[in-house]
């Protein structure tokens, strides 16, 4: 697929549709973090986290998130076959995964490394990457990408890497609670699931 094809009214309709989405879930992500953190409660008690030591691993958590974003954004301009249903499936992740923010909304965890307040840590705030708890989406988004570039090997086993590096580390600055961390594959295979179900034909561009 080449950007030229994508100079038909019905792509030119689909990538609307797509960056309306990710509108739409980005708002609806913003007023369920604010929502949760007026109305946290205290924080729970935590298995791996009531024994892991407190590390501060910023330099991953906000550097590293920031740039696998600008690297995915670039990844799929130079594979225009994947934008469409990439964008769809990422607005979708968005929308459920703040859902769930919104009905768990538990309070800090002790302890927990939070950013500083250099640029790129306000643009990470300004982004809302540091909102809500259930799921991770530090582990969920890299696992979704690894599932659309699934037949992509070097892709697939790159985004996995970032899935469980990105696990580690939010685990480790205490700033996710296990069960965020460990569901976060599960949710985030059920929600690619249903894009494919919801949008097939963005789906065959892929295939094709």
């Amino acid at each position: 697929m080449k950007y030229k094809d994508f100079f038909t009214k019905e792509k030119i309709r689909s990538l609307c549709v797509a960056f309306l989405l990710i509108s739409l879930a980005l708002i609806f992500q913003y007023y369920s973090s604010a929502y949760s953190t007026r109305n946290s409660s205290r924080f729970v008690g935590d298995i791996f986290l009531d024994n892991l030591p407190v590390v501060n691993m910023n330099g991953v958590i906000i550097e590293g998130a920031l740039l696998t974003i600008l690297g995915g954004v670039i990844l799929l301009l130079c594979k225009p076959k994947y934008i469409l249903f990439t964008l769809k499936a990422v607005a979708i992740f968005i929308a459920i995964r703040a859902f769930f923010v919104a009905v768990t909304h538990l309070g800090i965890y002790p302890d927990q490394i939070v950013p500083g307040n250099d640029l790129v840590d306000r643009i990470y705030l300004a982004l809302d990457l540091q909102a809500g708890y259930f799921f991770s989406a530090h582990t969920g988004l890299p696992f979704l990408m690894a599932l659309i570039f699934w037949d992509k090997r070097f892709f697939r086993y790159l985004f996995m890497t970032l899935s469980f590096v990105f696990g580690v580390s939010v685990l480790l600055a205490h700033v996710h609670y296990s069960i965020d961390v460990f569901a976060a594959p599960f949710m985030t295979y059920s929600i690619f699931k249903l894009a494919q179900y919801l949008f097939p034909d963005d789906y065959k561009l892929i295939e094709a």
